[in-house]
């Protein structure tokens, strides 16, 4: 995780960007200077940086959340043709070995057979 760029300036106290430019010893980057934008100040390596620390503004309380909605059943939401033991798969096509037609993965039918998990 990046540090962000704001910092509160530790020669002028000010709440402000950081800069920062690339440093050359002719065509090849040798290094980089850390700039604060308030007053210019140059802070000496990375850990010199005086970052400010993020924080999100707290608005709401863990009570102002909505409960977790639970839409299906346990066994409802597996009741699906992709786990069922008829289902066939190949580069083509999804089909279902019971009925001979074609089949989506969450397609569902009353002769639903579970497939056993793989060991």
């Amino acid at each position: 995780m990046s540090p962000g760029i704001e910092i509160v300036c530790s020669a002028c106290g000010e709440e402000a960007l950081l800069r920062r430019e690339p440093v050359y010893e002719g065509f090849r980057k040798t290094g980089e200077k850390r700039i604060c934008s308030a007053c210019g100040h140059v802070f000496a390596s990375e850990d010199d940086v005086p970052y400010k620390e993020a924080r999100a503004p707290s608005v709401f309380s863990d009570d102002d959340r909505p409960a977790a909605v639970a839409v299906f059943d346990a066994d409802e939401r597996r009741r699906v043709c992709r786990y069922c033991v008829h289902y066939v798969v190949n580069p083509f096509t999804q089909r279902c070995g019971l009925h001979d037609r074609l089949v989506e993965a969450t397609d569902t039918c009353d002769d639903f057979a579970r497939k056993d998990p793989p060991e």
